[in-house]
Order: structure tokens, then C-alpha cells, then sequence
């Protein structure tokens, strides 16, 4: 799978690439924001969407205008990285995956390292002078000694993030960071240095040791972000786990059959048509057609069943899936980037990356919130400076403005949407529900009708025999085994599903003497020396057989919709069958799931009248519209959508693809073709309707964590800033330490990150 994922926009066929960028170096929400502004604003860049979480870029833009080497120098100008493959089998997700690693390692040495350091300048700070041993001649200097390694190695991506921020004249988490820090940091270096400067000339005389300083809160602050990071750095490790599982699930090499001799070779080297084998217990190496052998295969990996499908000649086979009994030869049919398991991967790589429409409250907020945090520290700093006795003035303005500046920290803020879709879009994955993007979750939750294609959707999708009904004097076993071997030779539908009734009762069929098909009537067929005439009414009246003893039946089957086909032995009638589509297993209890859900249902189908009011009746669906052209399809969405509704349509044939574009939400089943997933908003890889609950469902808890998260994200600044300014010192007499506002901060990102991480028990 490569880095670069190359299509054309719908507005400028042909013209516009999309790239995906993985990017290094992102610290918060407003650095996405940056990157994001700064490359919407290069010329020839048509759309950009920049994700925190899954720290990557997807750019739309002119290849004759710019190009990706100029799109990377535009980012690494703002002092980000573009990661680059080292070879051309690394995707976007490897390169994402091995930086994450990369920087849990960092941070992990940096936090110790602070940690370390930092202990005992917070025990001799928290020892106020009252323990003799820690109060001696030059403390101060151990501190600034202590706190000097900890500012300009352990916190200083945060200083060359601000830099970089304010180059661009912005500000982000960096620069709160590094302004709060370094405050706290240089007033208690000019402390150590000149003694007496903070103090009033009534207290000059006070040693040394005495002298108010706050390395402590620089030190203790940058080793508790730290800390914060190294924890969410963990987590948002996690929460890229479907992506690393389904890509684990290929096989680093195949079984090539050449010329009768077998060779192991690795995947990259097969090609569409290699002839390959697969033994018990291995993973099919890429897709392809069985060509020889029988087995039954493990296909949860794609369709989220349990129970393994057995596989014949002709079927289809998939990579990453199991071969759990026979051994078999296929024809690769699909290979690299185009097998199924990586047209999932690539799927769930851009929902991870795009943005849901609630995430643009929390891009917005990030955006201005920094400026406004560094005003408010800045009033914060004055008015204390102002109120304070004189000989304490600048040490209590000096601590409200640094804990403004730690708690008001926007990385939660900017957590709150992206983890969630992360984890929401990674669990779908795991129970086969594949969802394109972020906006299509959030759309999901918001349904109020869906509109369901009936044949091979809310049906089986081929005729079974329903109905043997015979006249007297003809036993069902005689009947159905004479028309079974009658039909035998026929490759049309109506007879395979004769035949195939005929097997499931343990009838053992023969081949007709005679055959002779009737364009438009039926089949005179000849079996066991009997003639036996199938068809329907134009079939009886051409050979004088009156059908009037069924006359009753006929209307009542005809009144469902069924397909009826009579049955006369040497001229005599003996029956009237029916075929028609049968209703899949769990259509009832997934639709009433739906109705319980608030839900309305509709049916739109290309059959005719009768057939689609009886599966109608059946699944008590009240809005039918039948014998519909796709275009006719597309008309009824828009209709519904006319009155403000909310649709979805759920579909599998070429016919559904302009409907399911069409829809608010369009719901592919991965049975039906390639062209109904293309169209489609989101893929369910099995053909079971409940799946369809469960996506609904999905969506529902996602967006409900993702409102969770913004809720405390926006609540945790509403109380911390005032806090943390002093704002309530008069009513309670409470200041907030630096330290326990660097600890807030770094609790919240680790809260919202941890409440994402619930989605991964969804069930």
C-alpha cells in the first residue's frame, strides 16, 4: 500500500490528486489548525484536512500548479516533519506507527529524566524552609541546577514549538507551555541571582535562602506534562490498533505453483493469474477464484460471522481470510493495493483521518483560544500585581499567570472528536462495518428513514420453491422427484430452485429422456417413460390441459406476488407450483430493531407490484413503491429528503449505486458488487441486516462520546481558567498552584482520550 493516495476530484476529473501527508511533530489541536491554514493558503491546494489524532494531511490539489515536495517544505517551514517510507512497503500507517513509537520512547527517557530531577527541588519547595539540612547557603543554586536540564533538554520541544509558532505569528498549546514555564523559570533565576530584588526595601536584609523562588513550579509542571503526554501518547496508540490488525492479517508470503513445482515467494511478487496454493490453517494470500479442491474458510476477519463458508470450484476467495480444512489451488484475481483486505484498510485509514461536522466547534475554539488565554493571563498577572501587598505582588501575580497559561492547555479540546472517531471507525471495522469517513458517522446518528432495496437486500435474492400443491391421487415425493429430473438440464433459476428443493428433501433425481423447451410457456420434458408438461397457463391450453381445479389457489398465490408454474403427468394435471424470494432469516427482527430505534422504513424496488407488497406485508414496512428504475430511485430519495428527512438507502446491485449516492447515507451490503460499495457512504462486509442495527447503534455511541468529551473538555476551562486566575480567592480564599493546574491539564487530555477508548467495548 503506498503513501500517496491518488483520485479524482468530481468537480475537476482528472485534475485533482489527493495525498495523504503523515506528519511528525504535532503537540495539539492548534498545530493542526496551523498546518492546516497554512496549506489551504498554497497555491494550487483545492481542500486540506488536517487530524491531530492520526497526525496526517490529506491534501486535494493541481499537480500542475504544486506538488508534493513543495506541500512538504510548506509544512516542515512551520517546524513539522513529513515522515518519509524507507521503502515502498511501508503505508501511511507504518510510517504513523513507527514515529508513535518513536515518541513514546522519547517522552518515556525525557519524563525520567524530569522526574528525577525534579523530586528533590519539589521536596526542598515543599519543605518552606521549616527542615534545617534542606535550608543552607546556596539552595537555590541546587535548584537552578536541577531545574536547568529539565527546562532546556526534557521541555524543549515545547520551547521550539512556541518558536516556531511565533514565527508564524500564531500561538498554540507550545506557547502556553513555554511562556508559563519559562516565567516561572527566569523570575526564580533573577531570585538566585540578586537575592534582594523581589523584596521590599524593609526586608533587604533577608539571606539568601529565604528569597521566594518557584523552580519548583517550571520543573514539576514540565514533568507532569510530560507525564500526561507520555499517557495519551500510549492511548492514542491503542486507538490505532484496527488499523495495525487488519494490516497484520496478510501474509508475508505465498505458494506459487509453476510448471508442477511449488515455490515460496513473497507477496509482492504475485501477479493476477499466478496459479497459487493454500494448506490447511494458512491465510489466503491475496484474492482470487478457487480453481481445484474444496474447504471451508474463515471469512470473520471480513463479514465479522463465526462460522467458516465452504468454498467450491468457482468461488470467490479472499486474502487475510483462513483456510480452515482443505487444501485448494486458486487463480489470484486481485493482488497489492487491490485486494479486498486492503481496500478495507485504505477505507478505515480515511475514516480515521477526515473530520466529523462536529469537530469544526472544536477547530474553531482551538483556533482563537490560545490568543485569548494569553490575554487573560496577561489581565490576570495585572490585576493581582495591582491588589497584592507590595512585598508579595509579584510572586502571587507571577503564579496566577502560570497557572492560566497550564491549565488553559486546548489539547483535550482538540482529543475530544478525533479519538473517538478513531476508536468508533476501528471497532465498525472490526465487526464488519466499514465507514468512509467521519462526516458519514455523525450523518448515521441523525436518521429518520431508510429506504431498503428488496431483492438480494431484504430477500435471499434468488427464487425457492414455496408451494407443492397437488391434485388427488399424486403423493409430493413422486411429484417433486419427476419435476426435479424434468428440470435437471435447465440452467434457469426457477429450475435450479426445483432441483435444489428436490436435494434438501434427499430426492434423488435423474436425467430427462427427452427435453424440449417452449419459448414464453415452459418445458415438455420426458423422465422415467413418463411426459411431464411445466409451464404456465399458455403451456396447458396449447396441450388441452384445463387448470380450472386450481383456480382457488392460483388467485390467492398470484395475490402474494409468487411466480406459479403448472404441472400436468401424460396430460393430466397434477399440480400448480409457486417460486418466489424468500425473505432473509433475520429481515423481521433487524427491521424491528429499526422501528424500535425511531426509525421509518421504506421499500424501493424494480419488481413488480404484488411481489414487493407481499415481503412488504411480511416485514410490515408500509411505504412500498414498485416497479422503479434507478432513476426512479433517486426521484423518491429526493422526495423524502424534500421534507427535511434525514435518508438512508441500503442496497447491493449496480441499479442501487445512484440511489445509495444519492442518500444522506448510503449502506452497501459487501455481497452485492463493487460499484454499490464505491457509491455507498458505508459497507457492511456480510448481507446480515443486523448489521445495520449495530452501525446505527455504533454511530449513536460514538457521537454520544464524542459530545461527552467536548462537554468536559469545554466545562474543564470554564472552571479552571477562573480558578486558576483567582477569581474565586475573595468568596473562598483558594489559589491554584502551577502544579496542580500542569496536573489538571495533563489529567484532562488522559480523561477524554480514556472515554474514547470505551468505544472499543461496544457490542
Amino acid at each position: 500500500m503506498s503513501i500517496e493516495t491518488v483520485s479524482t476530484s468530481n468537480k475537476e476529473p482528472l485534475k485533482d490528486i489527493q495525498l495523504d501527508l503523515p506528519i511528525g511533530g504535532m503537540t495539539c489541536a492548534a498545530c493542526a489548525r496551523l498546518i492546516e491554514r497554512k496549506l489551504s493558503k498554497s497555491p494550487g491546494v483545492s481542500s486540506v484536512n488536517v487530524n491531530f489524532a492520526t497526525a496526517s494531511a490529506r491534501v486535494e490539489f493541481i499537480p500542475t500548479i504544486t506538488d508534493r515536495q513543495t506541500l512538504t517544505e510548506t509544512i516542515e517551514s512551520l517546524g513539522y516533519r513529513v515522515l518519509v517510507a524507507e521503502n515502498k512497503a511501508e503505508s501511511s500507517s507504518d510510517l504513523l506507527e513507527k514515529e508513535q513509537d518513536n515518541e513514546y520512547k522519547k517522552l518515556k527517557k525525557k519524563f525520567f529524566i524530569a522526574l528525577l530531577l525534579s523530586l528533590p527541588v519539589f521536596i526542598i519547595a515543599m519543605s518552606h524552609g521549616k527542615v534545617a539540612w534542606l535550608n543552607f547557603s546556596g539552595v537555590n543554586y541546587l535548584q537552578l541546577l536541577l531545574t536547568t536540564p529539565v527546562i532546556i533538554y526534557c521541555g524543549e520541544q515545547f520551547f521550539r514549538g512556541a518558536l516556531s509558532a511565533l514565527k508564524n505569528f500564531s500561538a498554540d498549546m507550545n506557547s502556553l507551555i513555554a511562556l508559563g514555564t519559562s516565567s516561572a523559570y527566569l523570575y526564580s533565576v533573577l531570585i538566585t541571582v540578586f537575592p534582594t530584588w523581589a523584596m521590599s526595601s524593609d526586608n533587604s536584609h533577608l539571606a539568601e535562602s529565604h528569597s521566594p523562588v518557584y523552580f519548583e513550579a517550571a520543573s514539576v509542571i514540565i514533568t507532569l506534562i510530560l507525564l500526561g503526554r507520555l499517557l495519551e501518547s500510549q492511548a492514542k496508540q491503542r486507538t490505532g490498533t484496527a488499523i495495525r490488525r487488519l494490516i497484520g492479517l496478510q501474509p508475508k508470503t505465498a505458494t506459487l505453483i509453476r510448471a508442477e513445482k511449488e515455490s515460496i515467494i513473497s507477496i509482492e511478487e504475485v501477479l493476477v493469474g499466478d496459479l497459487l496454493l493454500v494448506r490447511p490453517g494458512e491465510k489466503i494470500p491475496v484474492d482470487g477464484k478457487l480453481y481445484q479442491g474444496s474447504s471451508s474458510v474463515d471469512e470473520s476477519m471480513l463479514t465479522g460471522e463465526s462460522l467458516p463458508v465452504e468454498k467450491q470450484i468457482n468461488d470467490n476467495v479472499f486474502a487475510g481470510t483462513i483456510n480452515k480444512t482443505g487444501m485448494f489451488k486458486f487463480y489470484a484475481t486481485k493482488v497489492g493495493k487491490d485486494t479486498t483486505l486492503q481496500q478495507i484498510v485504505r477505507l478505515v485509514e480515511q475514516a480515521q483521518g477526515s473530520k466529523a461536522p462536529i469537530a469544526r466547534l472544536a477547530d474553531i475554539v482551538s483556533g482563537v483560544f490560545t490568543p485569548i488565554v494569553l490575554a487573560i493571563a496577561v489581565i490576570t498577572f495585572l490585576v493581582w500585581f495591582a491588589v497584592s501587598a507590595d512585598e508579595s505582588r509579584l510572586v502571587i501575580a507571577l503564579n496566577n499567570f502560570v497557572a492560566v497559561l497550564i491549565i488553559a492547555c486546548p489539547c483535550a479540546l482538540g482529543l475530544a472528536t478525533p479519538t473517538a472517531i478513531i476508536v468508533g471507525t476501528g471497532r465498525g471495522a472490526e465487526k464488519g462495518i466499514l465507514i468512509k469517513n467521519g462526516e458519514t458517522l455523525e450523518q448515521a446518528h441523525k436518521l429518520q428513514t431508510i429506504v431498503f432495496d428488496k431483492t438480494g437486500t431484504l430477500t435471499l435474492g434468488k427464487p425457492y420453491l414455496t408451494d407443492l400443491i397437488l391434485a388427488d391421487d399424486f403423493r409430493e415425493t413422486e411429484v417433486l422427484k419427476l419435476i426435479a429430473s424434468a428440470e435437471s438440464g435447465s440452467e434457469h433459476p426457477l429450475a435450479q430452485a426445483i432441483v435444489q428443493a428436490a436435494k434438501s428433501k434427499n430426492l434423488e433425481t435423474t436425467y430427462p429422456e427427452k427435453f424440449s423447451a417452449i419459448v414464453g410457456q415452459g418445458i415438455i420434458s420426458q423422465v422415467s417413460g413418463k411426459t411431464l408438461f411445466i409451464g404456465n397457463q399458455r403451456l396447458m391450453e396449447a396441450n388441452n390441459i384445463s387448470t380450472a381445479y386450481f383456480l382457488e389457489e392460483e388467485n390467492k398465490l398470484t395475490q402474494e406476488g409468487k411466480t406459479l408454474m403448472f404441472v400436468a403427468i401424460d396430460k393430466k394435471l397434477a399440480g400448480i407450483l409457486a417460486l418466489a424470494d424468500k425473505l432473509k432469516p433475520e429481515a423481521k427482527q433487524a427491521l424491528e430493531e429499526l422501528k424500535n430505534l425511531g426509525l421509518e422504513l421504506v421499500m424501493l424496488t424494480g419488481d413488480n407490484k404484488k411481489a414487493a407488497l407481499s415481503i412488504a406485508s411480511q416485514l410490515q414496512i408500509k411505504r412500498v413503491f414498485a416497479e422503479l428504475l434507478p432513476e426512479d430511485k433517486i426521484n423518491r430519495i429526493k422526495e423524502l429528503q424534500n421534507q427535511k428527512k434525514l435518508v438512508a438507502m441500503v442496497g447491493d446491485g449496480i441499479n442501487d449505486a445512484p440511489a445509495l449516492a444519492q442518500a444522506d447515507v448510503g449502506i452497501a451490503l459487501g455481497t452485492g458488487t463493487d460499484v454499490a460499495m464505491e457509491a455507498s457512504d458505508l459497507t457492511l462486509l456480510n448481507a446480515d441486516l443486523n448489521t445495520i442495527v449495530l452501525a446505527i447503534r455504533l454511530s449513536r455511541s460514538t457521537i454520544r462520546i464524542i459530545k461527552q468529551n467536548l462537554f468536559w473538555a469545554f466545562i474543564y476551562n470554564v472552571i479552571g481558567i477562573p480558578l486558576a486566575a483567582g477569581l474565586f480567592y475573595p468568596l473562598t480564599g483558594l489559589m491554584l498552584s502551577p502544579m496542580f493546574a500542569s496536573a489538571a491539564m495533563s489529567l484532562s487530555s488522559i480523561s477524554v482520550v480514556s472515554n474514547s477508548l470505551r468505544l472499543k467495548k461496544f457490542s
